[in-house]
């Protein structure tokens, strides 16, 4: 791979060219010309990449199949929403040196831990700024490598660091000095000063000492002496003190800069939450015209679109079905001039990579435009191809009563469409599930359900039909009727504006219906260029299959991510107990419905910022006005957003040292969003990076907050230094 290789780039059927791959000294860096001009077309780093896949595992290779074998294509895959490359190497062999060679490198990038990250960044950029290529850089490099690293520095200050760190006085400094240069750069003042007032002798933390940071400022309280000694253990890189059980500054930064030093609580992380309550008791990761990787007009339709929502997380997935030619039914968004893709190639990627992400049940909601030939190659293929994967049964083999759990319903996929008549004349058991209707309404009741299910079997064919079991879409006619027939494997989907009007109307009984039975919300037709509304509000009420364009970053996503970015991710996170119960009291617009002390007040002192990144297409070499706003996103009584000052030129270690504060009525149903934006007094700010987590998640203390791009994905070593505090309302005295 360092000796370089031929391959062809795809791009399309037409689209191939010869392009020279080769992987960098630093064995983390891989770029790649063009083979008639000469010319350094690109290049990506290994931690931009998520995985290699081998064979023909993309449209364009699959369209090349005829001409190309298997064994020398593969397509590298990176993170966030930047295309796939399509490769094809001149001999299997090569193919595989290069498969390989890639795996192994993404393993050795994905292990790393901080301090490796961060030297691995400054090798980074030491490899941008040496512009001839020497393995040294003068003084002149070095400041235009501060100016690429957003730091605005006077040049006394900046030729001071640079003497200090040349040892060897040769006027360049060199791999080693140049790490110095850039230890004496980023030296924190503020986790210094902090580190002293602990430490009796300031140079270092004993057991003790870190034991009374950790209850003191950190409030953790359980086995906080073992907790103490696996960080030193950890995080300390002498020797000497972590045989004597004791915490450097250097080792105190590690720390505070680790997962354990996070504003996310790593319980949090790893799956804590009950999966045995019923599926209408979580809120469901969902995804909205899935295949869409672009607009909703003329956007290209993918079958990347499902492999990564379900890499997301995502648990129920949109297919939109139309004949297509051959008797093969097509997925497009109909009436548009999207491209199209056969049902069958979406079933099949969805059966490889539903339970990739996690275990938990995934929903196929079908939207079924086909005629009755088609409808019976869709049931087909979908038994064909699932096979056990696919539920075509209740669990029990009885009507329920209520619907099953995440974890009954584990590795199975479940879908959602129309179905004619009842579930009960599909199972022979015994129905309990008779609608609770006095006699004289029994009979116009029976006959209207009988009317419907007439009119299905002349749309719908039965075997499609019979796929449906616990999701069955009925039309919503208000919460009265929905309760009479007290179905709990019926569900309604509305849009956006339906469901609004309904929280308006009806905040408290959406919440109740919500506690018994699935209710899926959908972007309006409105919203050609894939952009989505808040899912904040619809949460708010209990909504549990909330459909959002995931290929379109902003707010919203940010949202959706950091309420799943929990319980391991697995796309299922339970609502609280006020929303579970059938006859809550709860309704969002009214704070004082939920029981309970009165609000939670949040403290966040924004100290200080690290390393933040440049703004994307921000004029060559502006450096950034950094200001930091917190917005809380809950119920309407919770809703805020303040921010601090700006700081002028410095993207690099701005310090704002600014305490804002929050009161939250419903803390249970909150999320917390920090963004760094570029200030600008002329035009809009530029966004700079972002983190969302659900207040459940908040670790209180002295944290840091590891920023994520527009796309999600982390920006290392960029973060946020804040101080957290939460206090809770005094409980009233019991007469």
């Amino acid at each position: 791979m360092q000796q370089g290789t031929l391959m062809r780039k795809v791009k399309s059927k037409s689209w191939k060219k010869q392009r020279f791959f080769k992987l960098q000294d630093d064995c983390m860096t891989i770029w790649y010309q063009s083979k008639r001009t000469g010319k350094t077309e690109s290049a990506f780093s290994i931690s931009d990449v998520e995985t290699v896949r081998e064979g023909h595992q993309s449209e364009v290779l699959q369209s090349l199949a005829e001409e190309f074998p298997p064994e020398r294509c593969f397509t590298i895959v990176f993170y966030g929403r930047r295309g796939n490359l399509d490769l094809i190497a001149g001999s299997a062999e090569e193919a595989q040196c290069w498969v390989q060679g890639l795996r192994q490198l993404i393993e050795v990038a994905t292990t790393m831990d901080q301090r490796e990250k961060i030297d691995q960044w400054i090798r980074d950029w030491f490899q941008k700024a040496d512009k001839n290529k020497d393995g040294r850089m003068n003084f002149k490099e070095v400041q235009r490598l501060l100016k690429m690293m957003n730091v605005d520095m006077n040049e006394d200050h900046a030729l001071r660091l640079f003497q200090d760190a040349d040892k060897s006085e040769s006027g360049t400094l060199e791999g080693e000095e140049f790490v110095l240069f850039y230890k004496a750069l980023t030296q924190r003042e503020e986790v210094l000063s902090l580190f002293q007032e602990f430490s009796e002798d300031g140079k270092k933390l004993t057991l003790l000492e870190l034991v009374d940071f950790l209850r003191q400022e950190q409030l953790e309280d359980e086995g906080t002496e073992e907790m103490a000694m696996e960080l030193i253990d950890k995080y300390e890189p002498s020797e000497t003190a972590r045989a004597r059980h004791v915490l450097s500054a250097d080792g105190f930064l590690m720390y505070l800069c680790s997962p354990e030093g996070s504003i996310f609580n790593p319980q949090h992380r790893a799956l804590w939450q009950d999966m045995n309550q019923p599926l209408c008791h979580y809120f469901i990761s969902s995804s909205h015209n899935t295949y869409l990787i672009e607009d909703q007009l003329r956007g290209q339709s993918s079958i990347e679109g499902y492999i990564r929502a379900l890499k997301r997380g995502c648990r129920c997935l949109e297919v939109d079905c139309w004949d297509g030619p051959n008797g093969e039914p097509m997925v497009y968004h109909g009436h548009t001039f999207t491209s199209k893709i056969p049902f069958r190639e979406v079933v099949s990627t969805l059966g490889k990579y539903a339970f990739k992400a996690s275990d938990y049940p995934v929903i196929l909601s079908l939207e079924n435009h086909c005629s009755m030939e088609q409808q019976e190659v869709l049931a087909q293929q979908l038994k064909d191809i699932l096979g056990e994967q696919l539920l075509t049964t209740t669990i029990d083999g009885h009507v329920p009563s209520h619907l099953p759990s995440p974890e009954e319903l584990k590795h199975k996929i479940l879908l959602k469409g129309k179905k004619i008549g009842r579930l009960e004349d599909t199972l022979d058991g015994p129905g309990d599930e008779v609608p609770d209707v006095s006699d004289d309404d029994n009979g116009a009741e029976a006959e209207e359900e009988r009317r419907r299910a007439k009119k299905d079997k002349e749309t719908l064919a039965q075997a499609l039909s019979d796929c449906v079991i616990y999701c069955k879409n009925v039309s919503f006619r208000g919460f009265q009727e929905a309760r009479s027939h007290s179905r709990p494997s019926e569900i309604s989907s509305l849009s956006e504006a339906k469901a609004r009007k309904l929280i308006r109307d009806a905040g408290n009984e959406f919440v109740r219906h919500n506690a018994w039975q699935l209710t899926r919300i959908y972007p309006s037709g409105m919203r050609t260029d894939s952009s989505n509304y808040s899912p904040q509000e619809m949460w708010n009420a209990g909504c549990q299959i909330v459909a959002l364009n995931f290929q379109t970053a902003g707010t919203e996503m940010d949202l959706c991510d950091g309420l799943f970015s929990q319980n391991g991710c697995c796309g299922y996170v339970l609502k609280p107990p006020f929303m579970r119960d059938e006859e809550t009291l709860f309704n969002p617009s009214d704070p004082s419905s939920r029981e309970g002390p009165g609000p939670i007040t949040l403290t966040i002192q924004v100290i200080s910022g690290q390393q933040l990144p440049k703004v994307a297409n921000s004029k060559d070499g502006a450096i950034i006005d950094p200001l930091v706003r917190v917005e809380i996103h809950g119920v309407p009584a919770d809703q805020a957003h303040q921010e601090t000052k700006y700081i002028e030129n410095n993207g690099f270690n701005p310090r704002w040292d600014e305490t804002l504060q929050f009161q939250l009525h419903v803390p249970e149903l909150a999320l917390v969003r920090f963004v760094v934006e570029d200030y600008d007094k002329t035009s809009r700010n530029d966004f700079v990076g972002q983190f969302t987590l659900a207040f459940a998640n908040i670790k209180p203390g002295y944290r840091h907050i590891h920023l994520l791009s527009k796309d999600g994905t982390s920006i290392p070593p960029s973060s946020l230094f804040v101080h957290i505090r939460i206090t809770e309302p005094p409980v009233p005295e019991q007469d």
